[in-house]
């Protein structure tokens, strides 16, 4: 196994010494950033439109993950109802911010994966990015559905059977367990769905958990930063939490295309051992 990690690791400096990866998470990161408000407020028209009009558990997120400041201006945009010309505004930036934050990590999957020989066509890579956006964010509601509604799917399931309070219990236990597992399988959709040449899901699963716990960690510091860090002083405390913003987006979209190329080298050196093994 540690033969195994010197070759990934020897292997992995290699291909990022290829010009052609530098400057790909800061597209990514910037995309991310453009798309962050349009594509909350579309989840929660369509979390209403499904009756869900409770968004306490996104205000406690904002609370426990964005600065004061950025949080109050967050929820008056998602306590306030659209109107139908401003949702298709909405709509039209986040589709477009966020399908070039996906287009962006398809070219770099199609260019690992065949080894620097195709990106793919661009204008069909265009439209797809669009689709895989849409069923990225319906994904994401069905996770956002199920948290939210997950103790009622308890109850309804096992209600005679086990007490209420026992439920409440068990579901307290679960949710954020369950959060993580759906999050992850969030990146392995995601990360099936961005190449042309599909790889077996059984290949995905070690950048995919390598993803989620770097997606983590990272989300981890930023949040300390936010909770100890921005309230130092007004001017101070406002512009070093829109860099913290910046920088937290820019490390998530580098271990996003992190979990891409650690996919391709555990594939790689899998097969180089196949290949000693049977000559």
């Amino acid at each position: 196994m540690k033969e195994r990690i010197r070759i990934m690791v020897r292997m992995g400096i290699r291909q990022f010494a290829d010009p052609y990866y530098q400057g790909f998470a800061a597209q990514i990161a910037f995309y991310l950033l453009l798309s962050i408000v349009p594509t909350v407020i579309i989840l929660m028209q369509i979390l209403n439109v499904l009756g869900i009009t409770s968004l306490d558990f996104l205000f406690i997120w904002l609370d426990r993950y964005v600065t004061p400041n950025m949080a109050a201006t967050l929820k008056a945009f998602l306590e306030n109802r659209s109107s139908t010309g401003n949702n298709i505004i909405l709509i039209a930036m986040a589709m477009w911010s966020a399908s070039r934050a996906q287009f962006a990590l398809m070219r770099i999957a199609n260019y690992t994966y065949s080894s620097g020989r195709t990106t793919g066509n661009f204008f069909k890579e265009r439209w797809r990015s669009l689709g895989t956006m849409s069923l990225t964010v319906l994904t994401l509601v069905f996770v956002v559905v199920i948290l939210v509604y997950g103790q009622m799917i308890l109850r309804l399931v096992f209600g005679r059977v086990i007490q209420t309070s026992m439920i409440s219990r068990l579901w307290s236990w679960l949710r954020w367990p369950l959060a993580l597992v759906l999050y992850f399988l969030v990146i392995v959709f995601d990360y099936y769905l961005l190449p042309l040449k599909k790889m077996n899901v059984r290949d995905l699963l070690p950048g995919s958990i390598m993803a989620s716990v770097g997606m983590l960690v990272v989300t981890v510091f930023y949040s300390i930063y936010t909770n100890y860090v921005v309230d130092y002083g007004l001017i101070y405390g406002s512009l070093s939490s829109v860099a913290a913003v910046l920088f937290w987006l820019y490390l998530l979209s580098w271990v996003l295309v992190l979990g891409i190329l650690f996919n391709k080298l555990w594939r790689d050196t899998r097969d180089m051992k196949a290949r000693k093994e049977n000559e």
